[in-house]
């Protein structure tokens, strides 16, 4: 019993303190910023309108547009990741799949940058 203490007494130290600093930090950030509250700051905002006007108003496409590639580039990073580990041992047709996959990636972001799906006006 007092080996398996020991083995697991340094994750409960590390937890208490990291408990105690997160506590210690939130309040610390709580105390030192300043608290002014305005109307702007305390109302809902929602991708660049009012959320409580009427649902049939003109909703831009941009939104959407910048959401997705979000989406596309967030995903690409998840799978670069577990690659970027098993590298060394993966075989020479997972390195060029990958290389293929980000190719396409990077051409499909080159034609949105020309398109000017990037640009916000």
């Amino acid at each position: 019993m007092k080996v398996i203490f020991t083995e697991y007494s340094v994750i409960l130290i590390f937890f208490i303190i990291s408990s105690l600093l997160s506590i210690l930090l939130f309040f610390l950030s709580y105390l030192i910023t300043p608290q002014k509250v305005d109307q702007e700051k305390i109302s809902a905002y929602e991708c660049g309108f009012n959320p409580f006007d009427d649902a049939r108003s003109t909703f831009d496409v941009r939104f959407y547009l910048v959401a997705i590639l979000f989406l596309i580039f967030d995903l690409e990073v998840s799978f670069l990741f577990p690659w970027s580990i098993t590298l060394n041992k993966l075989p020479l047709f997972g390195f060029w799949s990958m290389i293929i996959f980000l190719i396409v990636l990077t051409v499909g972001f080159i034609y949105e940058w020309y398109k000017g799906a990037l640009e916000w006006e």
